[in-house]
């Protein structure tokens, strides 16, 4: 592996995407007790549930640190590969590096910079310097070359068709606590050099509550070119409904890098929920890391699922809307198996879900 100065647009290379060949996935293993509640335990059980579900359709790697490899060796099958690695939690969409792939199928990866979803003032937890190492590290065990892209940026805050377009929203991406000093153009700009896009399609908010600052993989994904699926609510008296129609309306307005409209297709969101009191006490309460207390809302969302080659994996919550989204799913992606994932909330309560715990590496000659 070689850092690289120059940019993945200046070099042929693009990020392509989630519905295109993976040669595989990666996760991080979750065991921090200020965000995971009960030694993170219920945690473990769901990314063992999502990483078994990826795994019949993709090969799936799970970083674990020292003191949690064996048991993480002892839950996960022979099948999912362990390897023994330092973070300081376990959202490999955010602090893993963006993969991008050139015409004849090289892969390399672009490590952003990451400073916890909002640095030393409104970040999730501190310190956060060995998230901040976890995309090298993961680029040199996979030998692929990497961009250093000058910006503070998670992976769940961009979303792209693989042909020039991408999804953001104004409150992740414009928040003064990533980069103060840039001005959207500047942002935009980046974006372009380092992902290799034509067309930036600016949302507004993202899903209400998000603790991300609202990305946008919580809110609205690309199916395929032309096509996204948005996050819905019927109820004009949830905030999410104005959020949500604004969306709408501007994806309505764009025309993408090919020159389309899109098709939007919505999912409806599951009823509000909030963590419990019995939650709630199983979360450890430390000075450095954002609270959890009883009756903090979760941004509970449909919309982050993950696609695997031949597979849906999708978030179910105990509600009465789980299995309409499953069904729309199946509508969505006719040619995959949709395979919901039960113990979700466990995800969720950490303060993400599917997407945000995965990322794919794209089939090329080199991955």
């Amino acid at each position: 592996m070689q850092t690289l100065n120059t940019t993945p647009k200046a070099d042929g290379f693009w990020m392509p995407g989630e519905f295109e060949p993976h040669a595989g996935c990666w996760m991080l293993w979750p065991e921090r007790p200020d965000v995971w509640r009960n030694g993170g335990k219920p945690a473990q059980r769901a990314y063992a549930q999502v990483a078994m579900a990826i795994a019949e359709f993709e090969p799936v790697t799970m970083g674990v640190s020292a003191t949690q490899y064996e048991h993480a060796r002892h839950m996960l099958p022979e099948s999912i590969r362990i390897v023994e690695i330092s973070y300081d939690d376990a959202w490999l969409r955010d602090v893993g590096p963006t993969m991008v792939i050139n015409a004849q199928g090289e892969v390399r990866g672009v490590d952003w910079y990451f400073n916890a979803w909002g640095g030393l003032h409104s970040g999730q937890y501190f310190p956060w310097d060995k998230d901040e190492l976890v995309a090298q590290k993961l680029l040199e065990m996979e030998r692929f070359d990497r961009y250093r892209a000058p910006l503070i940026l998670e992976g769940g805050s961009i979303h792209v068709d693989g042909e020039g377009t991408l999804l953001v929203t104004e409150q992740c991406l414009l928040h003064p606590n990533r980069n103060p000093k840039l001005r959207q153009a500047d942002i935009e700009a980046y974006l372009k050099d380092y992902l290799n896009v034509e067309v930036v399609i600016w949302l507004g908010e993202g899903v209400h509550n998000d603790e991300t600052n609202g990305h946008v993989d919580n809110l609205c994904c690309f199916i395929r070119p032309g096509e996204v699926a948005l996050t819905w609510t019927d109820d004009e008296r949830d905030p999410q409904h104005e959020i949500s129609m604004d969306a709408y309306q501007r994806l309505l307005a764009a025309v993408d890098a090919k020159g389309r409209k899109l098709a939007i297709h919505k999912i409806h969101q599951p009823d509000p929920m909030f963590i419990t009191d019995k939650e709630a006490r199983g979360i450890d309460i430390m000075p450095t890391s954002s609270l959890r207390n009883a009756s903090k809302p979760l941004a509970g969302s449909y919309i982050n699922f993950y696609i695997a080659n031949g597979g849906i994996i999708a978030p179910q919550f105990n509600d009465h809307r789980d299995q309409k989204a499953l069904e729309t799913l199946r509508v969505l992606f006719p040619q995959h198996k949709i395979v919901g994932i039960p113990l979700a909330r466990d995800i969720l309560l950490g303060g993400g879900n599917i997407h945000c715990i995965t990322q794919q590496i794209p089939l090329g000659k080199n991955s």
